[in-house]
């Protein structure tokens, strides 16, 4: 038996021939990949709600900066859509944080998104409500079946890249034509 390659860190992309409406031309950010399963948040969906309108329902008492009002939240996956979750730049202290690598880390606890709105959090963040995950084995099923791309996580990407221009940024990263593979592997 192979040892488990874990993908936290790791983008994945997934492949033009990807079916599920939810995850056509997604890019994902995998936050934790072991033997149980792994999750994930979508980081190039937008959601129909803003920075603004989401602290009105968290904390009716946050002053949000102008420029930061508008800011997209993102669907980052079908899974418990009504948690927050924000990956940010490793710096400052929240209630409920993890760090992912040296450069990025995921909070859960509502403090963060009042820091964000009034320019007090990290520098970049990306604010998604839900998730995406796998039970164990089932990503690496999923890749198998040629339905994902991996590619180790870049913060460029993440936090400076248009949404709707994450994608194809991380395909790009790869060096490769994406729409020149073909949607089933070959066994020898």
């Amino acid at each position: 038996m192979t040892e488990l390659k874990s993908l936290q860190n790791h983008f994945l992309i997934a492949m033009p021939s990807m079916e599920d409406p939810y995850f056509s031309r997604s890019l994902t950010y995998i936050c934790e990949h072991n033997a149980d399963g792994a999750m994930g948040i979508v980081v190039n969906q937008p959601s129909t709600m803003n920075l603004k309108q989401l602290l009105e329902q968290t904390d009716k008492d946050a002053i949000v900066a102008d420029d930061r009002k508008e800011q997209i939240i993102l669907a980052g996956g079908p899974v418990s859509q009504e948690r927050g979750f924000v990956l940010h730049t490793n710096e400052g202290k929240w209630a409920s944080s993890l760090a992912l690598s040296d450069e990025i880390m995921v909070t859960t606890s509502k403090d963060i998104l009042t820091a964000i709105g009034n320019k007090s959090g990290p520098q970049s963040a990306v604010i998604a409500l839900g998730y995406a995950g796998w039970t164990a084995g089932q990503l690496e099923a999923e890749m198998q079946h040629n339905a994902w791309l991996t590619i180790e996580a870049d913060p460029e990407i993440l936090f400076h890249t248009p949404i709707h221009k994450r994608w194809q940024a991380a395909v790009n990263k790869l060096g490769i034509d994406v729409w020149q593979l073909a949607p089933e592997s070959g066994r020898a």
